[in-house]
């Protein structure tokens, strides 16, 4: 009989526990974001913070950079990391004339192996040119080959004079988008909601995995807080 009294006690503490946690968790991702972004002045653009962008906001970002430019466009397709192809087409044409593709940075270059895939869509979907962006730089055999597949290269510098050449603006509006609320951490390219930082359970190593584990197991080891 006291038992069944002691249970629902025993079950109340063990949920506000929980409750705590979940919120110190929650305030300690918020501390840790706060902490990032301090690392950035984000009234203006640097090579460092596009670099900082999480690659769906460079993603958008790549987006909105083509319709300030007065671009229609659609997205197409997506890859095993989430990235779509951005199918470009002028106001006054109803076919596209080029298909762009974002990579955000990764601390590698960008190799053909991304440039070989850009030209197989490209090629499919019957648009001749193509253009691959990165908010890094290329490998030069990536640029080599670039050059014999008809494929534009924009790395993070050049991106950068782009969007700098826009009318003042258009250059202040996208620097406001892509830095507006949390733009540094992954979204899950399977979930499409934001990740959390998380250690394996050999060597420690820090990474971000998706908050729905184990129904997905996606998981990104890029840039992922201690």
């Amino acid at each position: 009989m006291l038992q069944a009294h002691i249970r629902p006690i025993v079950a109340g503490i063990a949920k506000a526990v929980a409750a705590r946690f979940a919120f110190l968790h929650r305030h300690t991702e918020a501390l840790t974001q706060a902490a990032a972004r301090a690392k950035f002045d984000t009234r203006n653009w640097t090579p460092e913070l596009l670099k900082q962008l999480e690659w769906r906001r460079f993603e958008e970002l790549c987006v909105a950079y083509y319709q300030a430019l007065g671009f229609t466009t659609h997205l197409s397709g997506a890859g095993a990391d989430g990235s779509v192809d951005i199918v470009l087409q002028a106001q006054d044409s109803e076919q596209p004339f080029s298909v762009a593709r974002c990579k955000a940075w990764d601390a590698y270059r960008v190799g053909t192996k991304s440039v070989k895939e850009l030209r197989a869509s490209a090629t499919a979907a019957k648009i001749p040119d193509a253009v691959l962006l990165t908010s890094g730089r290329f490998t030069q055999e990536a640029i080599n080959l670039a050059g014999k597949e008809n494929i534009e290269m924009i790395d993070g510098t050049g991106l950068l004079d782009k969007m700098a050449a826009l009318p003042p603006e258009k250059s202040a509006a996208l620097l406001k988008f892509a830095t507006t609320g949390d733009f540094l951490t992954p979204t899950c390219p399977r979930c499409s909601i934001k990740m959390i930082s998380r250690q394996s359970t050999k060597g420690g190593r820090s990474f971000w995995g998706c908050r729905n584990y184990p129904q997905c197991k996606q998981t990104i080891f890029s840039s992922a807080p201690g």
